[in-house]
């Protein structure tokens, strides 16, 4: 029988204006910030950590339905050291984390309704530092459910999902938006989420219909920057290290948030400099066989990391679209050995 799920005490319950004021919220600094963004089958514990360990001060997850979260129990992984949330029926790992993390992993949850947001959190709160609402996914399994940049449109549903989860909490609460059609449209959306209460608010320079190719409008961050007294994070297009500091310059957030720099090369984070992306894939491909991490997200961050320096059209990439298992890929990559001694019983504390 799977470990019994630990007391909620990430969990508020509060009845008066009175107590709320009262209460003793856990905290985050957001000021001066590297972050990791959250990024769909890609932000898995691999990438996490593999990020954390070159700098990233704040890792988001990726996206995680609410709907999806709520069929899983909470399991520890005696054998991983890891802490797991598992569908019930399939027993597909939904989400993964480590007390290496604790203190920095992000839960993003994808929802349209404030009740079960905060059932959702409530079940992952204990384990993670602080949880986001997704309110930028453009992708149609996002929007066709109301979530996502759905709820840019529906500004009273955020605040009741915000306000809910701030009210219930003990942790804290942010969210992740994008520009809307005008800045005043913008800067009276973020108005309103800051009255939520919320810790933060992540601003991706780009519009609703914008395609990642698109040149990210950093002066549309600054209009949210100068309107909000809370921390502002900024993301869109930071490549580089030198980055980090341009758009923060540019726009005057509090923090600065990489997504496709990171992924395709983690060391992003390293004020001492970027590292050769073989380099990183290596140790991406360790930290996938030490957590055993799901093998077609494995499968997709290899991909979307190769094809940015290389092309797909190679043997060694036929051979990965090929494989089926972390072993397959550890023997593509020259990593069977540590796999095997990862895999042994004599080394399962490894970690």
């Amino acid at each position: 029988m799977p470990p019994k799920q630990k007391p909620q005490n990430c969990v508020l319950f509060v009845s008066t204006v009175r107590n709320r004021q009262s209460l003793h919220h856990r905290e985050m600094d957001y000021h001066n910030k590297h972050i990791l963004a959250p990024m769909v089958r890609v932000g898995t514990l691999p990438l996490r950590l593999l990020a954390a360990e070159y700098g990233a001060d704040i890792t988001y997850g990726e996206e995680i339905i609410d709907h999806k979260i709520l069929k899983c129990e909470r399991r520890i992984n005696e054998l991983l050291g890891s802490i797991d949330f598992v569908e019930k029926g399939t027993e597909s790992v939904v989400f993964r984390t480590c007390d290496q993390e604790k203190d920095k992993v992000v839960f993003q949850i994808g929802t349209s309704d404030a009740a079960r947001a905060l059932t959702a959190a409530q079940l992952v709160c204990n384990d993670v530092a602080a949880i986001d609402v997704n309110m930028g996914c453009p992708k149609p399994f996002s929007l066709s459910g109301g979530m996502g940049a759905a709820l840019l449109s529906k500004p009273e549903l955020i605040s009741d999902i915000l306000t809910t989860l701030r009210r219930n909490l003990s942790l804290p609460v942010t969210c992740k938006i994008r520009l809307l059609k005008s800045p005043h449209d913008t800067v009276e959306l973020a108005r309103r989420i800051e009255k939520t209460g919320v810790n933060a608010i992540a601003v991706h320079g780009r519009y609703v219909l914008d395609r990642p190719r698109d040149p990210a409008k950093w002066s549309g961050i600054a209009d949210v920057v100068s309107a909000l007294s809370i921390p502002v994070i900024a993301n869109g297009d930071v490549f580089e290290y030198a980055d980090f500091q341009r758009i923060k310059s540019a726009t005057g957030a509090s923090s600065v948030m990489a997504a496709r720099g990171a992924l395709w090369n983690p060391s992003i984070f390293s004020p001492e400099g970027e590292v050769s992306y073989e380099v990183t894939q290596k140790e991406y491909i360790r930290k996938c066989i030490l957590w055993d991490n799901d093998i077609r997200s494995t499968k997709h961050t290899l991909r979307d990391m190769k094809s940015h320096y290389t092309s797909l059209e190679v043997p060694e990439w036929r051979a990965v679209i090929k494989s089926e298992s972390t072993a397959d890929i550890a023997e593509i990559y020259g990593e069977l050995e540590y796999y095997q001694l990862i895999k042994s019983d004599s080394h399962k504390g490894y970690r």
